[in-house]
């Protein structure tokens, strides 16, 4: 009998598959941050943004975001470190990760991506260090997700040599700003260049927003965002500037320069290309919120998996103690599913830190077409893994009845967290947009005279050439698939290469029909393009979400693919499964109406979903346990109770007292 079906499994070589490359990187955080950087449940506002704050500056030099910063500035120039930095300070407190997100992710990221060396020189290692404080002032009241049609200006005045920044109307105002409320000394703003009478789009500017004595400076308003659903630990404020004078060096001006006279150059002479080349350099925000997302996610499912082996709960006729949760069907169906997804979403971001450390992390050149598909996969993935997070945490508070209602059990902390992801570093449905658009791109030549609409609707310009573009495993795919014999009913639902073959036959199916829509919107409403894209959104949405389930699953596939244990490979290999198979049950729907499935394949899926839950029950612990989440992080009072509870009603049991009834 192997070791995976005997039950036992290597959790050592289970770590080390999950850890990846950047294993020291994980252990040095969970060997570091102890006790006094775990939540502090019931405290007020001001008292976790006094905690949150102290512990950022109580961070161990090599811990913590800031390794993506140069070397030669304090860094590590460890761009893939400084994403999984976040994840571990997720996995600890996430107001401690959203705050180091905004100083060196946003704030520290913005200056060293959108700066030149004196910006360098003069700034990074106070940001560095903690000494400089600092905002991302880009949203605004009015415009969110719609940076291009930011409203604030900062105009040039080459008689003074110096910039006008100003918030022209209350809708301008910059909003739910991470530090800005209390902390932030300094700000990169966000605003519509203007000099010699012409604009010339979105760039940002470094702007002190307060004295050495935390007061706001002349023409700065400052105000607390305040009471939030989570997230305490961090100040969001917003922030207003009355004609505030900038000097001309603080625009950071590697895209985009203005000479004394108020000439304006720049080396990408595009504007839209200009400024998304602005925004790609910012990515790393992005990838950091998915992959933290997805860090609370194995949290909460660990508390409820561990909570479910040893929480019992009626009996039967045949045994002589309740069952224990986990052991019941209706609850594998709960947790099982939404670990095999996270298990999935967890090789998914892993391939895109990979990705995004040698696209930005070489120091030379960018690839162009790399780093759009960088964006466009960072995207789609931080609305997948935002979204299961929201619904999995949720669904882990419920499998833990009414003490995971408690605070003191930390899944009503982790809720409330990670509420606001699916919103910020974009809104999830523009995020979806963005990812279909890179699709549609494909097919531009087939489009013709709808070149405006993708104006009208959302980014236009974006990734070329990704209809069904492979992820790192592409001769494997590729073999897999050509495998599978021409008829489905021949094949079983776990074979690998039909499991794929159907994905990505949903997507190219979704992709063509957008593609048909959009060509006959085109043909009845050329005078309409607002309305030839608005006609079709839903379909696009679907497009975007079946693409990101694609590329999931193949970096599942690769995953397991490098895996060398070959009880880890196997068991990896039945929880892809569970995963393939639960996105196919989820679109029954779909692939009945498409004649993807029939009915009785249909039932047959349905099958197999409850036999691998049966066989995964064995290593549900093992699996929440691979993740390597410390025993202290759970930070979870329900897990020593209930442990304690039932150590105490199984000697009551063994001495035959009959007062042995649980709470």
């Amino acid at each position: 009998m192997s070791d995976y079906a005997s039950g036992h499994i290597d959790l050592a070589r289970l770590r080390e598959v999950l850890d990846g490359p950047w294993a020291e990187v994980r252990n040095a955080h969970r060997n570091q941050l102890d006790a006094r950087f775990l939540p502090v449940y019931g405290e007020t506002g001001d008292q976790a943004r006094e905690r949150i704050t102290r512990l950022l500056t109580a961070l161990p030099a090599e811990l913590g975001m800031a390794s993506a910063f140069p070397r030669e500035y304090g860094g590590r120039s460890d761009v893939g470190g400084s994403i999984v930095a976040s994840e571990m300070l997720a996995q600890v407190d996430l107001s401690l990760m959203v705050k180091a997100g905004v100083q060196w992710g946003l704030f520290g990221g913005a200056v060293a991506a959108l700066g030149t060396q004196r910006h360098h020189d003069t700034y990074l290692r106070d940001i560095i260090s903690g000494k400089i404080f600092g905002c991302f002032a880009m949203t605004e009241t009015g415009h969110g997700s719609d940076v291009q049609q930011l409203r604030t200006t900062c105009t040039y005045d080459p008689q003074t040599q110096t910039f006008d920044l100003h918030t022209p109307h209350e809708a301008a105002r910059k909003d739910y700003i991470g530090n800005a409320a209390r902390d932030g000394r300094m700000a990169v703003v966000f605003a519509q260049l203007i000099t010699n009478g012409q604009r010339h789009g979105v760039h940002a500017w470094l702007v002190p927003i307060r004295d050495a004595q935390g007061k706001p400076l002349p023409g700065v308003t400052i105000g607390d965002a305040g009471p939030k659903a989570g997230l305490l630990g961090v100040d969001n404020g917003r922030l207003s500037f009355d004609h505030v004078t900038v000097p001309q060096d603080m625009l950071l001006d590697r895209y985009g320069q203005v000479a004394e006279d108020g000439t304006y150059s720049s080396p990408i002479e595009n504007d839209a290309r200009r400024f998304f080349t602005m925004l790609g350099t910012l990515v790393r925000g992005r990838v950091s919120v998915g992959g933290a997302a997805s860090a609370a996610t194995k949290s909460a499912l660990t508390i409820a998996v561990r909570y479910g082996d040893i929480r019992r709960q009626f009996d039967t006729p045949d045994a002589a103690r309740e069952v224990l949760l986990n052991d019941y069907l209706a609850h594998q169906r709960k947790l099982l599913p939404a670990l095999a997804t996270t298990y999935a979403l967890h090789f998914a971001q892993a391939e895109l830190v990979t990705t995004l450390a040698e696209v930005q992390g070489g120091g030379g050149p960018v690839d162009e077409h790399r780093q759009r598909e960088l964006e466009s996969r960072a995207a789609g993935l931080k609305a997948a893994q935002t979204w299961h997070a929201t619904r999995t945490i949720q669904m882990c508070r419920e499998a833990c009845g009414g003490a995971g209602y408690l605070a003191e059990n930390r899944l009503p902390s982790l809720k409330a967290d990670t509420d606001v992801f699916t919103t910020f570093e974009g809104d999830n449905t523009v995020l979806l947009q963005l990812v279909a658009k890179g699709l549609l791109t494909g097919y531009r030549d087939e489009f013709g005279s709808l070149d405006g609409w993708g104006r009208a609707s959302f980014v236009a310009e974006h990734v070329r050439e990704m209809v069904l573009e492979r992820t790192a495993a592409r001769s494997l795919i590729e073999r897999l698939i050509g495998a599978v014999p021409g008829r489905d009913e021949e094949v079983a639902v776990t074979d690998r290469g039909w499991q794929l073959k159907v994905f990505e036959d949903r997507e190219r199916h979704l992709l063509d029909g957008a593609v048909r829509r959009l060509r006959n919107g085109a043909a009845t409403k050329k005078d309409r393009p607002f309305d030839i894209f608005n006609d079709v959104q839903d379909h696009v949405l679907a497009v975007a979400t079946a693409h990101i389930d694609r590329v999931t699953l193949e970096a599942f596939v690769a995953g397991i693919e490098d895996t060398a244990d070959p009880a880890v490979r196997a068991l990896l290999s039945r929880v892809c499964d569970l995963y393939a198979l639960s996105v196919i049950e989820a679109n029954k729907g779909w692939f009945l109406e498409h004649g993807r499935l029939t009915p009785a394949r249909s039932k047959a899926v349905t099958g197999v979903v409850n036999g691998l839950l049966k066989e995964l029950r064995t290593h549900m612990r093992t699996l929440v346990d691979g993740f390597g989440i410390p025993e202290k992080w759970l930070h979870a009072a329900i897990l020593r109770e209930e442990s304690g509870r039932q150590e105490t009603m199984a000697a009551h049991d063994a001495a035959g007292d009959p007062q042995a009834v649980p709470a």
